[in-house]
């Protein structure tokens, strides 16, 4: 029986983990059209995490993925911060932006004791990770509820280290993904690849199931990745615009336009190289900047000026995160969009 047969998965589908833009609703949605759907916890407080494993428990069995960050987390460093509101100071002065405004943007925490309780308590099928893998206590406290533990690769490195550290499987997370690079072993971007060229590597490199990700988002896309030895594909941004997904009517409307076949990488909005689409920061300031504070600290100076574009309608100060390929972002119920891709991978 395969690991993800053994989860009680009808198909080799996993409903990316996806901050921002979701919350327990999709990933019930997921699990209960067959796939495998995740509940991103990196940026939720223990009282939240909790209200949402709790809901999550009350909608049946699962199985369910819940998704933690395991970066080292550095102290805010105030001289950064002020060079950061510094150059962020045009835009302030633009939307009547206080400077000086206390930071309300919600933290990234990485994974820790209270995270491990919670696990323990209520025990879900599967447990992910972004940035490697967490300390060694902490990682077999995990192991020890039973859950299967997933973890992001960029590089073939990465799948390696993964593999000798105690992961079940491999998430290869190719260079067309949405959202925040796994990277954790270097932060030279010029090592990854896209995700075909990604996967077929890890595959011949592990001997665990690796799951394809990045790029994928119909079933002709699903059925390429099995075809070069994926066990699973893992979704996120074909789920964007779905009905159950949180996605604002700004990022919405940013993935129905045309520009949104034009992402990047940038650092402007957290401190980690992420792909969103390109906007008004990334434009006139990246979309890299070497000015920008270290993860998760610069959007704590964002926030305010984010709130007050967003409230004039403006996207330009969002981190619009999507994948290069937006052509499956369709505003349809989740089973809808899992069943027709399962039509067209042939794995009905």
């Amino acid at each position: 029986m395969t690991l993800f047969a053994e989860l009680g998965m009808r198909y080799p589908i996993i409903q990316a983990p996806m901050a921002g833009v979701q919350n327990s609703t999709l990933a019930m949605a997921a699990t209960r059209a067959g796939a495998l759907g995740s509940l991103p916890a990196a940026m939720l407080s223990g009282a939240e995490l909790r209200q949402e494993l709790s809901r999550l428990a009350a909608s049946g069995p699962g199985p369910f993925n819940i998704n933690f960050f395991c970066h080292r987390q550095h102290e805010p460093q105030p001289a950064a911060e002020q060079r950061w509101r510094q150059v962020l100071s045009p835009y302030y002065t633009e939307f009547g932006v206080d400077a000086a405004a206390p930071s309300r943007a919600p933290a990234r925490a990485p994974f820790d004791d209270e995270h491990a309780a919670l696990l323990a308590e209520f025990r879900p099928a599967v447990v992910s990770f972004h940035f490697g893998l967490p300390e060694p206590e902490l990682l077999a406290r995990v192991k020890a509820t039973g859950a299967k533990v997933l973890a992001s690769a960029t590089t073939v490195a990465e799948a390696r280290w993964l593999a000798d550290h105690g992961a079940d499987a491999i998430i290869a997370q190719g260079l067309e993904a949405g959202g925040h690079r796994g990277h954790f072993l270097s932060e030279d971007l010029c090592l990854q690849q896209g995700t075909f060229t990604l996967l077929p590597q890890v595959v011949a490199a592990v001997d665990l199931p690796v799951i394809a990700a990045g790029g994928i988002v119909d079933g002709k896309g699903i059925r390429a990745a099995l075809a070069l030895g994926a066990s699973a594909v893992q979704m996120g941004t074909a789920f964007l615009c779905c009905h159950e997904a949180t996605t604002s009517a700004l990022h919405r409307s940013a993935i129905r336009n045309e520009g949104s076949h034009h992402t990047a990488l940038t650092n402007l909005f957290s401190g980690r190289p992420a792909r969103g689409i390109v906007n008004r920061l990334m434009q006139e300031l990246g979309p890299f900047s070497t000015l920008v504070p270290e993860f998760p600290h610069a959007s704590g100076a964002l926030a305010p000026l984010r709130a007050a574009a967003e409230k004039a309608g403006d996207s330009g100060f969002s981190p619009l995160w999507a994948g290069q390929n937006t052509s499956g972002c369709l505003e349809l119920p989740a089973v809808a969009l899992i069943t027709a891709w399962v039509k067209d991978a042939g794995l009905e």
